[in-house]
């Protein structure tokens, strides 16, 4: 089965942005507030039917093409722990302003009350960034008691939200680890691909001046009193923080021209490659995955799929039946991978 290089899949949402997802992609802006696209997608945005999943080429659902052969699409390992799920989602995200400070519910929390097994870690790979000083906020600062957390929720207080939460400073190639529960919020001109769970899960812990009623809609249907209580309150301390911007340990040159860009504990979640071949071909292991091409020309070559040129601004899938294989060029890439299926 060869590799397929994936359509945009930009749809409406709350906040503005769009533009670098444009200029990336070399095609015209979409609208004003289309800042995601979803990429190799099963997933529904939430409270929708259809909106948010992927189609193929052929204009086949992704998931209609993983439930006929998900042995091709996945291999067994992955099929015999997730079923025919990807497990995986993919986005490019431009944020046009500063994201409201939400938070996301934990694997736990979700089947407790979403009956999903889903939640929703995520990550970042830090694209492009635009303005002075460009940032994302994560985490709090110091434990936050839950009366105090409720109230400036209720009361909009979003200067306090905001304060009480670290402010990190990004670059281009910065990459960073989001567990569920810990509350953050992109900066305005903040390009990146976002790695995560399968889910929209979301609990808005701001919302004012955003196109969207957070009062009505941002608990999940659970009431404020229940959705806070996927919030990670908790202070974060420097060294903790530092481990979730700090990738892998030995990641770098595991195999040549292929970096780690995540820390062990992305591995039960998704997993995270930067591809730059140097003086030879970035070595690819047998695997589902997408790859989002960020610079340059190359080229993809698989045993059993034969060869795809790539450029910047593509996104392609790779089924696990195209076998191993390498990138070739002066080009530079993600590789998205699903979590590891030996992982709990």
């Amino acid at each position: 089965m060869r590799p397929v290089k994936l359509p945009a899949n930009q749809f409406r949402r709350f906040y503005r942005g769009g533009a670098a997802i444009a200029g990336f992609r070399g095609a015209a802006a979409a609208g004003e507030y289309v800042p995601e696209d979803w990429v190799g997608s099963t997933t529904t945005a939430y409270g929708g039917d259809s909106e948010g999943r992927s189609r193929l080429p052929d204009s086949r659902l992704l998931r209609d093409a993983l439930a006929a052969d998900p042995w091709l699409y996945l291999g067994r390992a992955h099929v015999e722990r997730f079923g025919a799920d990807s497990a995986l989602l993919v986005k490019l995200l431009d944020a046009g302003q500063r994201l409201p400070v939400h938070c996301h519910p934990s694997r736990e929390f979700a089947r407790r009350h979403l009956d999903c097994p889903y939640g929703k870690t995520e990550a970042w790979v830090i694209t492009e960034v635009r303005g002075t000083a460009p940032a994302v906020h994560l985490g709090f600062a110091r434990e936050v008691d839950a009366a105090t957390l409720a109230g400036w929720v209720d009361r909009q207080e979003t200067e306090r939200l905001l304060a009480a939460l670290h402010r990190l400073p990004v670059v281009p190639g910065d990459a960073v680890l989001v567990p569920a529960g810990v509350p953050h919020a992109i900066g305005e001109g903040v390009f990146l691909v976002e790695l995560q769970e399968p889910t929209d899960f979301s609990v808005l812990l701001e919302w004012d001046g955003f196109a969207v009623d957070g009062r009505a809609d941002g608990h999940l249907g659970l009431g404020f009193d229940v959705a806070l209580g996927c919030v990670d309150r908790s202070g974060w301390g420097q060294e903790a923080l530092a481990r979730l911007c700090g990738g892998r340990p030995g990641g770098r040159g595991a195999r040549p021209g292929v970096d780690l860009l995540l820390p062990p504990e992305a591995d039960p979640f998704f997993r995270a490659e930067r591809l730059r071949p140097a003086a030879g071909p970035a070595p690819l292991d047998q695997g589902f995955s997408i790859l989002v091409v960020l610079e340059g020309v190359g080229r993809l070559d698989t045993e059993g799929g034969g060869a795809l040129q790539l450029r910047r601004g593509d996104t392609v899938l790779v089924p696990y039946s195209a076998g191993p294989g390498a990138v070739s060029g002066r080009v530079e890439a993600i590789r998205c991978l699903p979590p590891d299926p030996r992982l709990r």
